[in-house]
């Protein structure tokens, strides 16, 4: 039977409900005709109902993650709430769903970036990549690619965090430089850039965001789990290349409309630089912590897992006091939640069946060349990069990827193909300013430093968002899936 790993370990013609119940131990108790205790299998109403209840439980968190009518910490209980009392798994069983490596993983990921925000890290990393920038074709098409590198490795949110006051600086700079009052375009395209390029750093490693760790959590339970080498060799190759397309869309389409023609970035960089001073012990010991991480999740993630890294360098962090436990303890916890609880809502749909009947209902409603193979990558990437913008990137995936990763096995494609195409295009929310903090970020920051204006709007997001969108997706088809990905043989 295609669809869940597990359903290997099935004996010859057992059914998934005599499996279900065999491998969960929900097996009911009965006395036979003989008068002796027996178990019996759930029947096929028994599972179904379970296989219900998940489909339930995913259409009430996906409506909860999409409006925020519930905080997400608490949607995030409530799935465990209906696993437990309507007898889905056993206690310990969802216990197990919840605590995945997929969220240590993330939890590890949100105290090294609080560490290297902590010790001013990501800003002498920002400085660093917008040194070579004095010109704004340089910005464009230097800068961009290496910001969307970075941001697939260290936190996109804090990078857009330090820069965006530097480019509200340089826009100011250079409006006063050239003798004009204001200049909208210059605005739009430095803000609205920096934002796109850090929204698609995303592909780029499982560490760009947790939306990939819930991707590697839902394709485990599938037993093909990529580790963090094997992503980044699929993902990396796309945000230098996408990153570059967002350089050249903003600066040919704006370079004659810009009023203000004097622009040197790097000045006010070394001006900046200057200030913060040279780096510090504390900066030295968490920038080599921080090698010797992305070393590990590169060479031993298929062993170690990606916690088993993380945790290390946490207690080295620990260890040479650059965090204490009270720093661990202002984490966004309820982040960490929203990903454990997408695994065992995974868990659940794919133990019930419920998985299975969603990803072959969705596989029939497909035209033929977007049943299998690219055609159905392509098909799910359209789903999640609709949806993304209009809820979080992780409650998207947490919310497609249970159905999409069985389409794929059902259709007898690799799951690697869509599961990855999922955890990539949920990186593509450009168009609205709730689908990923960097977004809400940068527009909170886009005001002029001397009148306080703002200067660009949610129609500008939604615009040159929407163009950025069509554009991620060219470059996801034609670079990613028919000519990279081919050339490497998958």
């Amino acid at each position: 039977i295609f669809g869940y790993a597990s359903y290997k370990k099935m004996k010859e013609g057992e059914s998934i409900p005599e499996y279900y119940s065999r491998a969960y131990n929900l097996e009911k108790s009965m006395v036979d005709g003989s008068g002796k205790k027996a178990k019996r299998a759930m029947t096929n109403q028994e599972a179904a109902f379970r296989a219900k209840v998940m489909l339930g439980v995913l259409a009430v968190c996906a409506l909860f993650w999409a409006t925020g009518a519930v905080p997400v910490g608490i949607t995030a209980l409530l799935v465990g709430v209906f696993m437990y009392f309507l007898g889905v798994l056993r206690p310990d069983d969802i216990a197990k769903a919840y605590a995945k490596d997929a969220v240590i993983f993330i939890f590890g990921v949100l105290v090294v970036a609080l560490a290297i925000s902590k010790t001013g890290l990501d800003r002498r990393i920002g400085l660093l990549l917008l040194w070579p920038s004095k010109s704004l074709w340089r910005l464009m098409f230097i800068f961009l690619p290496m910001i969307g590198v970075t941001c697939a490795f260290l936190s996109e949110h804090a990078m857009v965090a330090f820069i965006m006051p530097l480019f509200m600086i340089v826009y100011a700079t250079s409006v006063r430089a050239s003798g004009v009052e204001h200049d909208r375009n210059l605005a739009i395209m430095l803000i609205l850039s920096l934002c796109f390029a850090a929204n698609c750093g995303g592909p780029g490693s499982p560490a760009a965001g947790g939306r990939n760790a819930v991707m590697i959590g839902i394709l485990s339970d599938y037993g093909m789990a990529p580790t963090f080498g094997q992503w980044v060799k699929m993902g990396l190759p796309f945000v230098p290349v996408m990153c570059l397309v967002i350089g050249a869309y903003f600066f040919f389409s704006f370079r004659g409309k810009i009023k203000a023609k004097q622009l040197n970035v790097s000045s006010i960089v070394q001006q900046a630089a200057a200030r913060i001073g040279p780096m510090n012990k504390t900066e030295y010991i968490t920038a080599a912590i921080l090698i010797l991480l992305v070393t590990l999740w590169v060479t031993s993630s298929d062993t170690l897992g990606m916690g088993g890294p993380v945790i290390l360098a946490i207690v080295l962090l620990n260890i040479f006091r650059i965090i204490n436990w009270g720093d661990v303890a202002k984490i966004q916890w309820e982040v960490v939640a929203l990903y454990a609880s997408a695994c065992a809502m995974g868990k659940g749909l794919a133990t019930t069946g419920a998985a299975l009947y969603l990803a072959d209902s969705f596989i029939n409603l497909l035209p033929d060349f977007m049943s299998n193979g690219t055609g159905l990558a392509m098909a799910t990437s359209i789903f999640t990069g609709i949806a993304t913008n209009f809820m979080s990137d992780g409650a998207t995936v947490s919310a497609i990827g249970p159905i999409t990763v069985p389409m794929a096995t059902i259709s007898g494609t690799h799951p690697w193909m869509v599961g990855l195409a999922t955890a990539f295009s949920s990186s593509f929310a450009h168009m609205m300013i709730i689908g990923t903090p960097n977004n809400a970020i940068a527009y909170a920051m886009a005001k002029d430093p001397r009148t306080g204006k703002q200067l660009i709007t949610l129609g500008d997001f939604f615009k040159h968002g929407f163009i950025i969108l069509l554009l991620s997706w060219a470059v996801l088809w034609g670079w990613l899936f028919f000519i990279y990905w081919r050339w490497i043989g998958f």
